[in-house]
């Protein structure tokens, strides 16, 4: 698998709400900041996010767009995107959206999220 493939894959993760299939796309060192500015260090602390995540938000659809790569090698792969999710919450259709800059490490034979900024679009006039 290469840098491009991780990131479809990490969107069919997203996608299942299924923490099983997610947990294997991160190391085991990883920090994730939402664009709320919460910052979760470690695999157990980005579980309890995600899950709670997928506990609010139900049929989440999350799509990464307009990727950027600045850098990629060997064993790192670091690129920058646009986010768009829409999904319900008690019954009510919600969106949002946002930009994000990602790390990646080639652990294990396979690429995986080191680190993940996620942050809201600034307003330009």
């Amino acid at each position: 698998m290469n840098p491009e493939t991780f990131i479809q894959n990490y969107e069919s993760a997203l996608a299942s709400q299924d923490w099983a299939i997610i947990e294997a796309l991160f190391s085991t060192a990883a920090c994730i900041t939402f664009s709320d500015g919460t910052v979760h260090l470690g695999k157990s602390k980005i579980q309890a996010a995600y899950e709670e995540n997928f506990r609010i938000i139900k049929s989440e659809k999350y799509a990464i767009e307009n990727v950027n790569w600045l850098k990629k090698g060997e064993t790192f792969a670091v690129y920058v995107f646009e986010f768009n999710w829409t999904g319900r919450v008690n019954d009510k259709l919600v969106s949002g959206s946002g930009v994000g800059t990602t790390v990646l490490i080639f652990e294990n034979f396979r690429w995986k999220i080191l680190s993940e900024h996620l942050g809201k679009k600034s307003m330009t006039a």
